[in-house]
């Protein structure tokens, strides 16, 4: 593990680095989500690293603005913990791999405790008193949510502390685990895939009065759930890395698609 006399980042760096956590959103796009605020936040730390190391500088942004959707609330910690990889200068397998296996279930946890459980209670019983005649309504439901907002320094203290700690034993487990975060990474862009494509065929084939076959239940579920899901995120990664198309071509192929297959009743 590296000492503090070799640590490059200080208190105010990660309190820096917190508090542009809070940029996530911008510059959200459909192509990669939060990328561009994932790295904005990250840069200032970056820099200071890689101070006189251009092409790792490169390689790291480059690393950052790919895709990235997880919850703005808990995005420190990732944060956190994937500076201190980069502080220790960690091979970018394992930082990539950590980053694409996190981001998902972090978006789950924050969406389950914030947005679907949190917050509503606190709204409900807020709006319950200020519907009342109370002031405290009102006042409570901001002290919460800065309360929330006031969390993303100890979440971000917490992943770069983390990631400090271990670095050692990264590094002696380099190789078993890369492959372990690329498997766990490929794992989750599997879920994911699931989630975030879904192409549901509504043609149906008439095999005689009483009978009718539909495409997507009786055929295409019955082989292989989400197998027109999957093929087509192959596809346009065939298009995105084979034939170097641009994805917001692809995008818009993919709306124009959507639109006239809609129109034809196909899906």
């Amino acid at each position: 593990m590296a000492s503090n006399e070799n640590k490059i980042l200080t208190k105010k760096d990660i309190n820096k680095l917190a508090f542009n956590s809070v940029f996530l959103q911008a510059g959200f796009n459909y192509e990669r989500m939060q990328s561009c605020g994932f790295l904005a936040a990250q840069l200032p730390a970056l820099k200071k690293i890689y101070k006189d190391d251009k092409e790792g500088l490169s390689a790291a942004m480059t690393d950052n603005l790919e895709f990235i959707n997880t919850h703005p609330n808990l995005v420190g910690f990732l944060m956190g913990l994937l500076i201190s990889m980069e502080e220790s200068h960690e091979d970018r397998g394992i930082i990539k791999g950590l980053k694409v296996a996190l981001f998902a279930p972090l978006a789950g946890i924050g969406d389950a405790i914030f947005w679907f459980t949190l917050l509503p209670i606190v709204a409900g019983i807020c709006s319950s008193m200020a519907m009342e005649g109370s002031a405290l309504g009102p006042i409570i439901f901001f002290l919460v949510y800065l309360a929330i907002f006031i969390m993303r320094w100890f979440w971000t203290h917490l992943g770069y502390n983390l990631g400090v700690k271990a670095v050692a034993k990264i590094t002696d487990l380099s190789e078993v685990l890369a492959k372990a975060a690329t498997v766990l990474g490929c794992t989750v862009i599997g879920g994911l895939i699931a989630s975030y494509v879904s192409i549901n065929v509504q043609t149906e084939i008439v095999v005689n009065e009483a009978k009718t076959v539909a495409l997507q239940a009786d055929f295409f579920d019955m082989i292989f759930p989400n197998i027109l899901s999957i093929g087509y995120v192959f596809l346009m990664y065939y298009f995105l890395k084979k034939k170097k198309v641009s994805p917001v071509v692809l995008i818009l192929a993919t709306f124009v698609l959507s639109i006239v297959l809609s129109f034809f009743g196909i899906l």
